[in-house]
């Protein structure tokens, strides 16, 4: 157990972290030399008698002053990335901790970049200014025991240390040399404390962060419901398309013929789409993706086509003023539709569907209706994410979804406004 204390006390003062610290707070003084080198010929030039290079009372008033100084500089909004980066590198910050990486935009992260500063460089000078004072006469009390005690006298050191008995002198160094270790240590820990607090975002970056972030999986999502429903109908009608051709291959081949044309044309159709969705995925997490190209209502025909060719019946019944509908209305439709006919096809088999769209002045109704076939429902049994999906895409145009089973027909009715679209 004692053993175990020792490796850690150790490890806290001499690890990496402690050492990536120690650096950190050495640059903190090494950032305070021009404020403090100002202040002190200021303070020669215009105070008489003040001794600034001599006078301990003048040194600790000219680093008093140098403090202010440095922290009115740390107001220039670029100071906040630098010391972020410098602290998320040496601070040993843990991986939760949240710093600013642009410049400070308000005055509030002005004023807590300024503090920060004045933080850094205060513990930076105390302990820098230990390290060049207390570590050399650590050593030298190390080391006297092995030399003649009168040196200690010769190089500047209190007569005490030269009177005390020579075998103490190690003690005292080392004991010298932990209380600077153990202050070094304390003024990281005190740094690492208040990052987060002083450089963190302000809640306005906050806020546009995760508005940002909400948007980017706001468009992943949408992108992912577009490769759902354009790959998973393409799945489907492929599956039943070429059951339908092996089944009648040797009886009746032109119809074989026309399920591979059909399936041909769907894959193609559907590998383009894949192309173009992976395509805006890989544009990468700090923007977000762009809007694919996605048919609408005046491609419906085509959906129908290749639905049909799988041995489906299609029975539609529409107006002819769909191409007057809003864009985003009429591309949602259409991804409704083609999840409804895979829906159909996927836990159906080849029934007939019924497909109504009706439109007015407010809105636009699709309503689609097919049997429930019962062997088929057992082979699939559940459903898949595309129920939810219809329902995403409705209530993102604020429309309204519903499905029920009544009398052995499965029914699907979306209703989405048209005004609010325009």
């Amino acid at each position: 157990m004692t053993g175990a204390w020792w490796r850690r006390a150790v490890r806290a003062a001499l690890g990496r972290r402690a050492q990536l610290r120690w650096v950190h707070l050495v640059l903190g003084g090494a950032l305070l030399m021009p404020y403090y080198l100002l202040t002190t010929v200021v303070f020669a030039s215009l105070v008489r008698g003040a001794e600034p290079f001599t006078s301990l009372r003048w040194q600790l008033a000219t680093f008093a002053s140098a403090l202010p100084l440095a922290a009115l500089t740390a107001l220039f909004p670029l100071v906040r990335p630098l010391e972020a980066t410098a602290a998320r590198s040496l601070c040993g910050l843990p991986e939760s901790a949240e710093l600013a990486t642009g410049p400070a935009g308000s005055w509030d992260a002005r004023s807590r970049t300024s503090l920060w500063y004045a933080l850094h460089l205060t513990t930076g000078g105390l302990v820098s200014a230990l390290i060049l004072s207390l570590l050399p006469a650590a050593a030298l009390l190390v080391a006297l025991p092995f030399t003649d005690a009168s040196r200690a006298d010769d190089l500047g050191w209190p007569y005490g240390f030269g009177a005390a008995p020579t075998a103490l002198a190690p003690v005292v160094g080392l004991l010298l040399l932990a209380v600077v270790m153990g202050i070094a240590a304390g003024a990281g820990a005190l740094l690492a404390r208040w990052a987060p607090v002083l450089l963190g975002p302000a809640p306005a970056e906050r806020l546009a962060a995760a508005e940002r972030r909400a948007a980017r999986l706001a468009s992943r999502n949408r992108l992912a419901r577009e490769l759902h429903d354009s790959v998973g109908h393409a799945l489907s009608a492929v599956t039943l398309q070429a059951s339908a051709a092996r089944k009648v291959l040797d009886t009746d081949p032109e119809f074989a013929r026309e399920a591979l044309a059909a399936i041909e044309e769907t894959t193609r159709d559907a590998v383009g789409e894949l192309d173009s969705v992976l395509g805006l995925l890989r544009e990468g997490e700090d923007r977000p993706a762009a809007a694919a190209p996605s048919p609408t209502l005046m491609d419906l025909d085509g959906l129908l086509a290749r639905t049909r060719a799988a041995g489906v019946t299609v029975e539609l019944t529409a107006p002819d003023t769909l191409d007057r509908l809003p864009s985003v209305v009429s591309r949602e439709a259409y991804r409704i539709i083609q999840e409804g006919l895979s829906n159909a096809l996927r836990h159906a088999g080849r029934v007939p569907v019924r497909l109504r769209i009706a439109e007015d002045r407010k809105k636009v109704e699709i309503t689609m209706e097919n049997p429930v076939n019962g062997a088929a429902r057992a082979r699939r049994p559940g459903g898949g994410r595309g129920l939810r999906g219809i329902t995403e895409r409705a209530t993102l145009l604020r429309g309204t979804c519903a499905w029920d089973t009544v009398d052995g027909v499965w029914r699907l009715t979306v209703r989405l406004p048209v005004e609010a679209s325009r």
